[in-house]
């Protein structure tokens, strides 16, 4: 199983950016998905999470700004980010629990995509 991210770059503030990430390999479903980042010195932080029904969670920085969503028929989530801010400069991170062929629920996280918000 891998996940593919994308969408990652360079913005000016105020802009907007995509990003998807693509699950693909032996799923049988996806649970949750999220995204994390991790700006320059600082630790890994949860931006958003949704739930296989679609249940969305933000942290209080992006409320407003991101939206979560996926598309469970392409094991595929994206997060569409407006108004961006340098300070959402980080490396963004894709994640999702899902379950394999066998049934076991695994965790697995994409390579990561730079976003760079300038000033």
């Amino acid at each position: 199983v891998q996940l593919q991210a994308s969408g990652g770059g360079l913005v000016q503030a105020g802009g907007s950016l995509r990003l998807s990430c693509a699950a693909s390999g032996s799923i049988l479903s996806i649970n949750m998905q999220g995204w994390y980042r991790q700006a320059p010195g600082k630790q890994r932080e949860l931006v958003a999470t949704i739930t296989s029904g679609g249940r969305t969670s933000y942290a209080d920085s992006v409320k407003g700004r991101f939206t979560i969503s996926r598309d469970n028929a392409e094991n595929t989530v994206y997060l569409q980010m407006n108004s961006l801010k340098p300070e959402d400069t980080a490396v963004y991170y894709c994640n999702a629990a899902l379950y394999r062929m066998n049934k076991a629920l695994y965790d697995y996280w994409g390579q990561g995509t730079l976003v760079t918000v300038s000033s």
